[in-house]
């Protein structure tokens, strides 16, 4: 039976135990997607963790959905990245970088000269997105164009090979969440005519292709995928989801990826339904705590379990949960804000007991 501080094999990397960092938003870029030089803390203070996956990273400037993200597109981003994952490496640590489209959750404000943002099909969502200036409406965004969506997918593979340039061992698409890939594969989204739309099959190329190209890119052993089905969050719908997420993972099931990562963010039983369908590495995220973790991975309902918040309060995660230490509660007011503040600051055990 495995457990929590297990070693795992994922693709060609030893991972120290099956603890994994998720990819969150820190919003510490600048407006240019430069990441500023105390990143590189940030994540190595918590390089105890078997797999840290970035924060969600934009692949091109039409990608941008938040203020304050960082890119992998230009050579200024992919610099800015390099002390981050030599000071993981460092640790001993192996790191993956999340890449992401937004899609229509972009607003004009985010996007070179104010365009418009690009979906799947011209259907708005419902909600609002932050500015500095205040929250606003999701606008009516422009739908692809069949090459644009090709040439997205190239996009993918480019900010891939760039990740590995920057250093990191591997990439993870980020098919979730509400943004670009998932909007492809929601039918109430994408109403396209072509090949990328209508049934499940062609729905699900878009994420399929580019898997594809991103393996040809680096390899598919340096290769994961996150979904999120049914998530409640970015105006998700999902009325099929029982026939997408069962094709997607049986598909992926056989082309040698690093891993699928899986966020059962409603806590409906999709690792349940999910896991068994899946032939390689399976990391199990959302609503986990030790106890949860433990059961997951000693009935082999997953290979690896992937923390939040937890991770981001705790720098020192791993060594908690191993001795069952009480856990710093995350400052929610600091997650956005940019500087060190909540970000670099929080206490691990060694230090809590030296100031006690």
């Amino acid at each position: 039976m495995a457990n929590l501080f297990d070693s795992l094999k994922i693709g060609k990397l030893e991972l120290k135990n099956r603890i994994v960092m998720a990819p969150m938003t820190r919003s510490r870029a600048n407006d240019e997607g430069v990441q500023p030089d105390f990143v590189a803390e940030y994540y190595a203070q918590r390089a105890s963790g078997g797999l840290l996956i970035s924060e969600a990273t934009n692949i091109s400037p039409m990608a941008k959905g938040y203020l304050r993200t960082p890119g992998i597109y230009t050579t200024e981003q992919i610099e800015s990245w390099k002390p981050v994952t030599t000071a993981v490496h460092e640790r001993g640590g192996k790191i993956f970088m999340q890449v992401f489209h937004t899609g229509r959750i972009a607003l004009p404000d985010m996007l070179p000269n104010n365009a418009q943002p690009v979906a799947p099909s011209a259907v708005k969502a419902a909600g609002q997105n932050y500015t500095d200036s205040g929250m606003k409406d999701f606008v009516e965004p422009r739908a692809l164009t069949t090459d644009e969506v090709r040439q997205t997918v190239s996009d993918f593979a480019a900010a891939a090979k760039n990740a590995i340039e920057a250093g990191f061992d591997g990439v993870e698409l980020h098919a979730a969440s509400g943004y670009l890939v998932h909007q492809f594969l929601m039918q109430p989204v994408n109403q396209r005519t072509d090949e990328y739309g209508g049934s499940v099959e062609n729905r699900a190329r878009f994420a399929i292709e580019i898997l594809d190209a991103m393996s040809e890119a680096i390899g598919s052993d340096r290769v994961g995928v996150k979904f999120s089905p049914q998530m409640p969050f970015n105006d998700i719908q999902e009325p099929d989801a029982d026939d997408v997420y069962p094709y997607l993972v049986t598909q992926l099931s056989g082309k040698g990826l690093a891993y699928v990562h899986v966020g059962d963010h409603a806590n409906t039983g999709w690792h349940e339904k999910l896991r068994p369908l899946y032939s390689g590495i399976y990391i199990a995220g959302a609503n986990f705590y030790k106890e949860r973790a433990e059961e997951y991975l000693a009935t082999g309902k997953a290979d690896a379990i992937a923390f939040g918040v937890k991770f981001l309060a705790n720098p020192d995660l791993p060594a908690r949960l191993e001795q069952g230490a009480e856990l710093n509660q995350p400052d929610q007011t600091t997650f956005y804000v940019g500087g060190t503040t909540g970000y670099t600051d929080y206490p691990t055990l060694s230090k809590s007991a030296a100031s006690a």
